[in-house]
């Protein structure tokens, strides 16, 4: 018998353990699925039993959360796509190209500008998002296109970090050989360096769309709310008079949004090993 395939008290102990774990972290999504096609009265009186003939609801949660209100539910997906797609945009080209310049140019400056985008990591967003929620509002970046900027400065720690990390392992000969057959810098970067950081590309891609995408709190403090709306802003605005607050349709519209963002993840999820471990050759 190969030992290695034994099962241990050890492995199976951490097998269950990890079970457990994985089903306690997959439990609110259940839960939320479940309740989306109950009613208002059944999720408040039992939220954690499944629909029955009473208490199911159909699709009616879904078409009242996308209807309800006089800001339309289709501006804030679209909203949302924007702000995502174009801040991962700006945040990998902005970051690959920094990561690039600093980690060949052997300057003071580059190792400043790289410990201060390795020290951003660490500072909670809570100590800057006044001062931030009136520079945006000063600077008249409180529009979709506007908080990319704001995305870019908040996300490029992260990129810069892991970018640098991959390129630190990316033999300078080959660049050298595209100098000495003529290449420039942009060429040299475009179209030798960029196809060797795929795999970190991709890894920092999607885990910066992930989080732009189920953001909150950023677009909330620098978006105009009367005029552009997150998804995730849109769902909190789900109230109706007097306080009262529709939880089924809010319960559907969370699992509307959930859904892009998880297909996203797991069609994603071995570029995330593959660019972590690429980029923890080196530091």
């Amino acid at each position: 018998m190969d030992r290695k395939n034994k099962n241990t008290p050890g492995k199976i102990f951490l097998t269950v353990f990890l079970s457990v774990v994985s089903v306690v972290y997959v439990m609110p999504i259940i839960i939320i699925l479940i309740n989306s096609f109950k009613s208002k009265t059944a999720i408040s009186a039992s939220p954690f039993s499944f629909p029955n003939a009473d208490s199911f609801y159909g699709f009616k949660n879904y078409i009242e959360g996308m209807t309800f209100g006089n800001f339309p539910f289709w501006i804030s997906v679209a909203c949302s796509l924007f702000i995502t797609v174009g801040g991962v945009f700006l945040i990998l080209f902005c970051t690959s190209m920094s990561a690039w310049y600093i980690s060949r140019v052997n300057s003071v400056f580059c190792k400043i500008v790289y410990y201060f985008c390795v020290f951003s990591m660490v500072v909670p967003f809570q100590m800057v998002m006044y001062t931030l929620s009136k520079t945006a509002d000063t600077l008249k970046l409180n529009t979709p296109w506007g908080i990319l900027i704001v995305y870019l400065g908040f996300g490029a720690g992260l990129a810069i970090f892991m970018f640098t990390g991959f390129v630190k392992s990316i033999p300078i000969e080959i660049e050298e050989a595209a100098g000495i057959d003529g290449a420039g810098p942009l060429r040299t970067f475009f179209g030798v360096v960029l196809p060797i950081m795929k795999p970190t590309f991709i890894s920092v891609g999607i885990l910066e769309t992930m989080w732009i995408w189920n953001d909150y709190l950023l677009p909330y403090l620098v978006l105009d709310i009367k005029k552009f709306r997150t998804i995730p802003i849109h769902i909190q605005y789900l109230n109706g008079s007097y306080g009262q607050t529709d939880i089924g349709a809010i319960m559907a519209l969370i699992v509307l949004s959930i859904i892009p963002i998880v297909i996203f993840y797991f069609a994603c999820q071995k570029h995330i090993i593959e660019g972590v471990v690429a980029g923890a050759v080196k530091g």
